[in-house]
C-alpha cells in the first residue's frame, strides 16, 4: 500500500496515474473502471458531458453504448453517488429497483448483457457544490456480488483508502475535458487575463496587436463555452490547465 502511495504521488501525468491505479485495483479482483469528474455540476444535472473529464478502462465497445449515447446520466449508482459519499455495494440496484426508471433501466440492461453485474461505486468527498468525482469499480467475470461484498467486507477500508488518493491525485494534475484543448498562446493571454493585464498591457507584453489578442480570446471563449474572458479564466482553473508548467 505504501508503495502505491508513493508511485501515486511520484507521478506527473494522468496516464501515470491511471495505469498504476489499474493494475492495484485488478489484484483486488476489479478489472474494470470508470472514473469521472467535473467541477461545473448543477442543482439538476452533473453538467455538460464536454465539461465531464472521464478515464475508463472497459472495452471501447461498452463505452461507445454507455458514453457515447450518454447513456451514463441514467446509471443507477449515479443516482446514489449524487447523493452520497463514501463507498456503495451494487446490491443497492436491487434493493431500489422500485425507484428505477426506463432509462435506468436500460443501463441495466446494458450491463447484463456487457457482463457488468457485481461491483462497487465510490463517491469522493468534494469541497465544491458544484464538483463530484465518482469512481465505478466493476469485478472480474466469475464474481458475484456476494463475492465482491465478502471481498469489500475484508479489504475494503483498503481499497477505499487508495482510491481517494487516486482521485485527490487526479484533480491536482490539469483535467482533459472535450473544451480544454486551448493552444498554448490562449492559455498564455488567459494567464495574463488572470493577473489583470488589459488587452493592451497583454498586446505589449507578446508584441502583437490588441486585435490579435481578442482574437486568442474569442478562440478561448468558444472552446470553452463562456460568454467572458473572466469565466474563461475560471473555467481553466477549475480544470488546472491555467498558470501550470509546460510538461514535453
Amino acid at each position: 500500500m505504501l508503495q502505491y502511495v508513493k508511485a501515486i504521488c511520484q507521478c506527473e501525468t494522468m496516464a501515470e496515474v491511471w495505469e498504476i491505479h489499474c493494475k492495484k485495483m485488478e489484484s483486488y479482483g476489479f478489472d474494470r473502471l470508470i472514473y469521472g469528474v467535473t467541477h461545473f455540476m448543477t442543482p439538476n444535472s452533473i453538467g455538460p458531458r464536454e465539461d465531464v473529464m472521464t478515464l475508463s478502462s472497459h472495452d471501447p465497445e461498452y463505452m461507445e453504448h454507455y458514453y457515447g449515447p450518454e447513456l451514463y446520466r441514467s446509471s443507477p449508482m449515479l443516482l446514489w453517488a449524487a447523493a452520497n459519499t463514501g463507498a456503495c455495494s451494487w446490491s443497492w440496484i436491487h434493493k431500489n429497483m422500485d425507484i428505477m426508471d426506463d432509462n435506468n433501466r436500460k443501463v441495466i440492461q446494458l450491463n447484463r448483457q456487457m457482463g457488468i453485474t457485481a461491483g462497487y461505486t465510490l463517491s469522493f468527498q468534494e469541497t465544491s457544490r458544484r464538483s463530484k468525482g465518482v469512481i465505478a469499480l466493476t469485478a472480474r467475470r466469475g464474481l458475484s456480488q456476494e463475492d465482491v461484498d465478502a471481498i469489500w467486507k475484508e479489504q475494503g477500508d483498503e481499497i477505499e483508502a487508495l482510491n481517494n488518493v487516486a482521485h485527490l491525485k487526479i484533480i491536482s494534475l490539469p483535467l482533459s475535458t472535450e473544451r480544454s484543448n486551448l493552444s498554448k498562446r490562449q492559455r498564455e493571454v488567459l494567464e495574463w487575463v488572470g493577473d489583470g493585464k488589459t488587452n493592451q498591457d497583454i498586446a505589449t507584453i507578446l508584441g502583437v496587436t490588441p486585435a490579435t489578442v481578442e482574437k486568442h480570446l474569442r478562440i478561448a471563449r468558444d472552446k470553452l463555452g463562456v460568454d467572458t474572458s473572466a469565466q474563461a479564466v475560471l473555467k481553466m482553473s477549475f480544470l488546472n490547465q491555467i498558470f501550470t508548467p509546460d510538461r514535453s
